[in-house]
């Protein structure tokens, strides 16, 4: 069975159609993203403007459109921090599911803690023990842990590297010292409450790193690039990390976009996520973390094969409905 999963995050809206089979992992067939920064779309009212709206909906369309061309059998459609944060969300959601057919649900920011750990059990196994992960996206960064295949604890606090990048570093191609203290003073903050919480759930035995960010820090910081394949083991030591956060503090966009594994969209905020990441692991004292190549989308998937497994009537989205109903 081919399986679909559309992703509405806040620097990217990506499309990744698996093929699934009862007791096979999941293999990635095909997969179609754009580039956007629904943010950037925004009004000072926090509004997803009509030219932002409308664009999303044009790739939805498109995304849908190309599920049915590569015979995918099932579509599910999930939108994260931009646009549970927008104040016209919900209005922006009707606009998508009114002209494309797509139902766009809206994660939480807890939800999508505990989907990504899912993902990253179903990775590692049981053999893991205990796993902590980490995730950092455009608006949020979720950290859960736990020792089954749900978390014992999953959190959610907004220091994307998207939002800190427009609060502290936009409009400077090298941030001046003072606001770079500003941001780390921020991060350290805002993140206390949240360790706490993790910290309670116990030691883990691995700590892991998911998303973009995570891959883009670990390739910056020597380990392999996505081309040598997912079974390769990537591992981000905390030492180079700082090395390599404040080498980045002192470099243009330009010069950021020229590192291993750092793309030109993303070369502006990869240096604010470093500084969330390297937080993290101080203040939970992890000295090196591995790298998921499952998160957010494969933990969807994976929970929807669970489900048509236990329940083969339970029902699934047709592409191809979607296109004669919209």
């Amino acid at each position: 069975m081919r399986l679909s999963v559309l992703d509405v995050g806040s620097n990217t809206v990506h499309l990744l159609l698996l093929d699934v089979y009862p007791g096979s992992r999941p293999e990635p067939y095909a997969s179609h993203k754009m580039a956007l920064r629904l943010v950037d779309y925004q009004d000072d009212d926090g509004r997803i403007t009509d030219e932002g709206r409308d664009l999303l909906t044009g790739f939805v369309v498109e995304a849908r459109d190309f599920a049915v061309e590569h015979r995918a059998e099932d579509l599910l459609a999930f939108a994260t921090s931009a646009i549970r944060e927008a104040t016209n969300g919900n209005a922006v959601l009707d606009h998508v599911q009114s002209t494309s057919g797509v139902t766009l649900t809206e994660l939480s920011g807890d939800q999508e803690a505990a989907v990504t750990f899912s993902a990253v059990r179903r990775w590692f196994g049981w053999g893991a023990g205990r796993v902590l992960d980490f995730d950092i996206g455009g608006g949020s960064f979720e950290m859960a842990i736990g020792t089954n295949a749900l978390p014992t604890v999953a959190t959610s606090v907004p220091l994307g590297a998207g939002r800190l990048y427009r609060a502290y570093l936009a409009g400077y191609d090298v941030a001046p010292p003072a606001r770079f203290k500003a941001l780390r003073k921020h991060v350290r903050t805002t993140l206390r409450p949240a360790v706490d919480r993790i910290a309670a759930g116990g030691q883990p035995n691995l700590v892991a790193g998911t998303s973009k960010t995570f891959r883009s820090l670990a390739r910056i910081c020597g380990a392999a690039p996505s081309g040598q394949g997912p079974y390769v083991q990537r591992v981000m030591h905390l030492e180079d990390l700082r090395l390599w956060t404040r080498r980045m503090e002192a470099m243009t966009v330009a010069e950021r976009a020229d590192l291993p594994g750092v793309s030109e969209h993303r070369a502006a905020q990869v240096v604010a996520g470093a500084i969330v990441a390297e937080t993290a692991m101080d203040l939970l004292k992890v000295e090196s973390l591995r790298i998921s190549p499952w998160a957010l989308r494969e933990g969807l998937i994976l929970r929807r094969m669970d489900r048509l497994l236990r329940d083969s009537t339970s029902s699934t989205v047709d592409p191809k409905d979607l296109v004669t109903s919209s």
